[in-house]
Parts: C-alpha cells; structure tokens; sequence
C-alpha cells in the first residue's frame, strides 16, 4: 500500500491531549502498578461528547476528522457525528475496526485503535501479524508509544494489559489504554462514529478491491444512552443501520460501483427490520447468529471519480430510529 504513514505517530498528540485535558474533559486517569496509563471515559466519570469526539480520532488512527453538528436529515434527532478520512483503508480497517479480541477469565473485549497495528504473535516460528488483515493492508507499524480502546463498563485486568503491551513489543509504561462503556456518551459517540468503518468492512466482505477505495465520510444521529449494555449497544448499533449515510469514492468502472452501492446498504440483510436489540435477543444473544451483511451504514453514495457518475442506494428509516431511541 502506498503512504504508509504511522497511525500510532499520529495520535500520539491526540492521545495526549486527553491526559493534559482530562479535568476538562471529564475523564479519569491513572497510571497501574505496571506503568500503564488507564483513561477512564465513562466508568466512574462522566466523560462526554467531546471526550468521544476525539477517542474516535485516536480509533481513526489520526488518519481523520471526527466532528458533532446538528442536521436536519432525521425527523427527530439532530445531533450527528460526521466522519471523513482521505485514507479509509488505512484509518477505518488498518486502526479504527474492533479486530483485536481479548479475554482473560471473565474480562473479554474487542480491541480497536492504532495498537492493531503494532501486535504481533509467534506461529511456527515465525512473527505475524495478531490479526489476518493485516497481512491483506500489507502494513505493519511501529512507534515507541501505542494506544488501544476498549469498548468495556471495566478496566481491564493486568494480564491483558501486560499481553496488549507483550504483543505491541513495548514496556506496558509506553502503552495507553481507554476504556469507553457503551452505555456513557463518550462511549456512544465512538460507536457511532465507525459509521463509515462498517462501510469499509461491507466492502471488504463484498470482495470489493480495497485499493479502489481513494476517500470516504460518513454521518449518523447520536443516541440517547441507556443504562442497560444490550439497548445502548442497540442503539449505537440502530444509529448506522437506520440512519446512517455513507459516501465513497471509489476507482474502476461504473458497473462495480454501481453494484457495490446497491449491496451495501443494510436494508439488503435478511435480519433488517426490527430493532437491533430485538435481533440479538432473538439469537440468544449470540453476535455470530446475526447476518454479517446486516452491519452497514442505512444509505450510500458510491461516486466513480473515473467517470465522475454516482449510484445511490438504501434510504433512512426514521420510524425504526424513533423505536430503537425510546421516542
């Protein structure tokens, strides 16, 4: 792949950011027994928007803008995050995708962040990349700090922190970990804000040709939060598939651009139509049950910019929003 920039270089800043404004932002810091640095974005504080705005960008890999604006596009909820990076592949897939799966005992969460990219594991000898795609982005990173976020209502237990740091090859006192709960508004607002990240990932499944994708933004409403994880996680996850609105720039002829616009939207997936929090309960709570396809933005634009001709598919259903919202 061609730009190779580091995507942990570049949310060093970001990252930092949120330690120097932690009071500001209304996050908790704390520094383990080990040197790891913990943010806390909603556990036992109240974080925030902001606070979500910007762990976004860190999940970008600092390869995009994540910025909150009221629209007019829903019936009844105006308050969007709008996502845009010049380089999605990169930024969504290559740091921002929840990829990394940890679990010790009862502890299990989806890491996401530029830490992806620096974890490695053995097999047979022979160093790799902790997760397949990687070998697929052909890219690799290195850097002397790293950060990964967790979507989790707890702070993880020493021994993934020590295997988070272990797999990155840096003492854990370089590694920074943030914890967002889904139910908090810094944790709703990240999720949200992968609403063209789940785009990329339809994409890629597809077996649409990654390095036709040249630039990619994104927007979706932020949801009220809910103490209980299933409904918030719903929500979150109701947000893209419901209102969610995607526009890709693509390379290649119109024929695949036409057809990727037409399978991307989430109304194509056999499990659309109901709330998703009904879903998962209908699947006895098992994610691998649902219908992958089912994980898109709710309307796309896909735009050849060798033709310079647009398709557009998929459309907004603000009646389904207003259920998953409690209206």
């Amino acid at each position: 792949m061609e730009y190779q920039a580091s995507v942990n270089k570049l949310t060093q800043p970001l990252v930092q950011h949120l330690i120097d404004n932690a009071d500001k932002l209304r996050l908790g810091v704390q520094v383990l027994e080990n040197g790891c640095t913990v943010i806390d974005a909603g556990i036992n504080v109240p974080g925030g928007l902001e606070a979500g705005r910007i762990i976004a960008e860190i999940c970008l890999g600092g390869m995009g803008t994540v910025s909150i604006s009221h629209s007019a596009y829903t019936q009844n909820w105006p308050l969007s995050v709008n996502v845009h990076t010049g380089n999605p592949v990169l930024g969504c897939l290559g740091s921002q995708y929840a990829g990394w799966s940890l679990s010790h005992e009862k502890y299990y969460a989806l890491g996401s962040g530029p830490a992806r990219a620096m974890a490695k594991k053995l097999k047979d000898g022979q160093e790799e990349p902790v997760e397949e795609l990687y070998k697929e982005l052909a890219y690799a990173d290195k850097f002397e700090t790293t950060a990964l976020v967790i979507e989790n209502d707890a702070i993880p237990p020493l021994a993934i922190i020590e295997k988070v740091a272990a797999a990155c090859q840096i003492e854990p006192s370089k590694l920074t970990i943030i914890v967002t709960p889904t139910s908090s508004l810094a944790g709703g607002v990240q999720v949200v804000a992968r609403v063209l990240e789940v785009a990329m990932h339809k994409a890629h499944a597809l077996h649409f040709p990654l390095e036709n994708i040249v630039d990619g933004s994104g927007s979706a409403p932020i949801c009220p939060p809910h103490p209980n994880f299933v409904k918030a996680m719903g929500r979150t996850n109701d947000a893209i598939l419901f209102a969610g609105q995607v526009h890709l720039f693509v390379k290649g002829s119109d024929a695949d651009a036409e057809k990727l616009a037409k399978e991307l939207p989430s109304s194509t997936s056999k499990d659309y139509g109901k709330p998703f929090a009904e879903i998962f309960k209908q699947y006895e709570y098992d994610f691998f049950k649902i219908d992958a396809m089912l994980f898109s933005p709710a309307s796309v634009i896909v735009t050849a910019v060798e033709s310079g001709k647009s398709f557009r598919a998929g459309q907004l259903d603000n009646a389904l929003l207003d259920q998953s919202f409690g209206l």
